[in-house]
């Protein structure tokens, strides 16, 4: 699908969606239907014709591929993105974006980890005291 459509989206997602990240994440959509066995919700795109936004997602980053390299093992798809989507209850009068109160989560190497814990503000580690 990515390399015809060369489209995709990345949906950040939250602890509360861990589980069906994980469980999405490890069965092919080629032999259940993701999207009614989660009960998730494809959410409206602004720029993608192809690729779905997850609704219940607070972030949901659109793209298009610009580039695909070869890495042997694997493909390396490199992409402009066209859209960012953020969810209205995580923004701040400002136009900042709350982090610490989504929830979001990463993935590295096997584990998952919930991100949003303030550990400074830029500049922080030359401001004299």
């Amino acid at each position: 699908m990515l390399r015809e459509s060369g489209e995709f989206a990345v949906n950040l997602t939250t602890e509360k969606l861990a589980g069906v990240a994980d469980w999405c994440g490890v069965r092919s959509g080629r032999d259940v239907d993701k999207w009614k066995e989660m009960k998730l919700t494809r959410g409206k795109a602004e720029k993608l014709v192809y690729a779905p936004v997850i609704a219940e997602c607070p972030v949901n980053i659109e793209c298009k591929v610009t580039e695909v390299k070869e890495l042997g093992s694997h493909h390396m798809f490199l992409a402009e993105v066209l859209a960012v989507q953020a969810d209205e209850r995580y923004m701040k009068d400002s136009g900042k974006f709350e982090l610490n109160r989504t929830g979001l989560v990463a993935y590295s190497h096997g584990e998952y980890f919930t991100l949003g814990k303030d550990i400074g503000r830029f500049g922080y580690s030359v401001k004299k005291g």
